[in-house]
């Protein structure tokens, strides 16, 4: 990392669907200044998920006693199941001198920056709902009403995108990478939240 770049805070966020997990892996496997927080939940792994890898996996009690010793940065309450994330693992990494990124929904972005007003944030679309809903589709892991639930829930976050401090349209991958890599290591304000015109996007039947 050049010597003028600080290590910084970036919020990842994304609806279901948007790509935000492989994108992550991707900027981690091309940039060794950059790490993953792996959060906490209470929800069960999928296959091939790893504890410790994808998420810290704890019992309800266990993600309880965590709060009450105030151990998360941001913690939330998602499809009845509780996300947090670590305030030390995320001090550890930036001490390190590492970038840090946070894979997390918009009201956890909104709990960040109320503690980590520099932390910077980022909304990951979809080029249109259409291939949003053929993405959920294609996963094969949700019967019909639960992928409608989940284009609900979708087509809700994506309304918050302007509360962003920057956008990545997730059309083709390799550019939305890099897009995303620029923005980590040099914030374009061509990337600003409030330029993309995402009106016709969000507006889609």
């Amino acid at each position: 990392m050049p010597n003028n770049i600080k290590p910084g805070l970036f919020i990842l966020s994304a609806p279901s669907g948007g790509g935000k997990s492989s994108l992550a892996k991707a900027l981690v496997a091309q940039s060794s200044d950059i790490a993953i927080s792996v959060s906490h939940t209470t929800r069960a792994p999928r296959p091939g998920e790893e504890n410790g890898q994808h998420y810290h996996f704890v019992t309800v009690e266990e993600f309880k006693k965590l709060l009450a010793a105030d151990q998360f940065l941001e913690h939330a309450r998602v499809f009845d199941n509780f996300y947090g994330t670590s305030h030390e693992a995320v001090k550890k990494l930036l001490a390190s001198g590492k970038h840090v990124l946070l894979d997390i929904d918009w009201q956890g972005m909104r709990n960040i920056k109320e503690k980590v007003p520099d932390a910077t944030s980022i909304f990951i679309l979809p080029p249109s709902q259409q291939e949003l809903l053929k993405r959920l589709q294609s996963r094969g892991q949700d019967d019909e009403k639960t992928i409608a639930r989940r284009m609900q829930e979708a087509i809700s976050e994506m309304s918050h995108y302007s509360e962003f401090d920057y956008v990545v349209v997730n059309d083709d991958f390799d550019m939305a990478l890099a897009d995303l890599s620029a923005i980590i290591h040099g914030q374009p304000e061509r990337l600003r939240a409030e330029k993309p015109d995402m009106a016709q996007l969000l507006a889609e039947a």
